[in-house]
């Protein structure tokens, strides 16, 4: 499946499609395999190319990922589909914050967030209930390409997203039950592990 991977990774950066960084996905391939995760909920499916990578571990049985942009969750059933692992990975083609969770199943190993960043604080709150104890939060692009909300001549929005980013991580900081680590490789991680 790796020259399938590889495909879908050029075309994601052919295409500006943001996917997760080659340091950050060798990270979180080691925690996989040193934890032998299954079952991993993914918020932000995009093109399906984490997913689909998560799954090169042999230790992963199945991935629920979230996608609202039906443009996206088309390519990524595409790519699914291509790679054989329609049975693997379900695709919810939604907004993450409205879907009842409680359809999901609990104890997952890993929730992987990578969707709107200035919603990380409340993906967090409403899907870590279903890892269970000892799996692990992960989100992704805490450092936003090494741009910070002071620097200069950057757009309004962008500065609102940046503050929001900022506040998610003084948060994430100080929330019990978990300890915290980051990773600074790629667009930064924030690691959590629940205790």
């Amino acid at each position: 499946m790796n020259e399938l991977l590889q495909q879908i990774k050029i075309e994601a950066l052919a295409n500006d499609v943001p996917i997760i960084q080659d340091p950050s996905l060798a990270l979180i391939g080691d925690l996989i395999d040193e934890y032998q995760m299954a079952k991993i909920i993914e918020i932000g499916t995009a093109v399906g190319y984490s997913a689909l990578s998560f799954l090169e571990h042999a230790s992963v049985q199945m991935i629920d990922t979230f996608e609202r942009n039906s443009e996206m969750a088309s390519i990524a059933k595409q790519n699914i589909a291509k790679c054989g692992k329609e049975n693997e990975i379900t695709i919810h083609e939604v907004d993450a914050l409205l879907f009842d969770e409680k359809e999901l199943n609990s104890d997952y190993d890993l929730l992987f967030i990578d969707a709107a960043k200035a919603q990380s604080q409340k993906f967090f709150l409403k899907y870590s209930p279903l890892v269970k104890k000892g799996g692990f939060i992960i989100v992704d692009n805490i450092n936003f390409h090494g741009v910070k909300a002071d620097d200069p001549g950057i757009s309004k929005n962008l500065r609102s997203m940046l503050l929001k980013i900022e506040a998610f991580v003084e948060w994430i900081k100080t929330v019990e039950g978990y300890s915290v680590s980051f990773f600074e490789g790629g667009d930064g991680l924030a690691i959590a592990r629940k205790l």
